[in-house]
């Protein structure tokens, strides 16, 4: 039963280190339900790291699979006829199969986290183009997809937003308005309500 229970051990590590992985994406989202934009960022540090934390999430999975299927040598045969006839749900091949689905769908979070954040429906209106404007904000703490969602989802339920898109690649967002309806400075603070931190990249508006 050694193999069972070192399979369990990192069954438990890999779900930690999947956990991990994703945090940072994970808090925008924990940040809307708890209605609070405090703690968005506190985990963006993690976020260099989640390559290795996610080759290191799959390693342990592999290693927990190979210690569950590996043919048991006689002397753990033997062993285990001493011990109880049937495993423990914990030391189930069950329960490994569902911390695994678990880390997936961790580790993926962030490519699907775009559907937790509802883009509101807004009616075709007449915009006069000399009204409208075009404007790049610097966004500070932006990690993944889920990030860019976040901001985009917030900028858009201001009213005379034409179009948003977000890219925590570029740290920055595009803004497109109707100035008579919005300005610069309601976009920059539904911006830092989300907990990052917009900055103006450009000394006047681009049309």
């Amino acid at each position: 039963m050694k193999s069972s229970n070192k399979s369990n051990s990192t069954a438990f590590v890999s779900l930690l280190t999947a956990v991990t992985a994703s945090v940072c994406c994970i808090t925008p989202l924990l940040a809307i339900l708890a209605g609070s934009s405090g703690f968005v960022t506190m985990f963006s540090w993690i976020e260099p790291f989640r390559p290795y934390l996610v080759a290191l999430t799959i390693g342990i999975l592999g290693l927990a699979w190979y210690l569950k299927l590996k043919p048991k040598k006689q002397e753990e045969i033997d062993c285990a006829c001493d011990e109880e006839a049937k495993p423990s749900f914990w030391q189930s091949k069950n329960f490994l199969f569902i911390v695994t689905v678990f880390a997936g769908l961790m580790l993926a979070f962030p490519y699907y986290s775009n559907i937790f954040y509802a883009q509101p429906s807004k009616d075709i209106v007449y915009v006069s183009q000399s009204n409208i404007i075009k404007h790049t904000f610097e966004v500070e703490g932006m990690t993944c997809a889920g990030c860019e969602a976040h901001v985009e989802s917030e900028v858009n339920n201001l009213d005379g937003i034409l179009s948003v898109k977000a890219s925590y690649a570029n740290t920055n967002t595009v803004v497109e308005y109707d100035k008579a309806k919005v300005d610069l400075v309601a976009i920059r603070e539904a911006i830092n309500k989300t907990g990052y931190k917009a900055i103006d990249t450009e000394n006047k508006e681009e049309k």
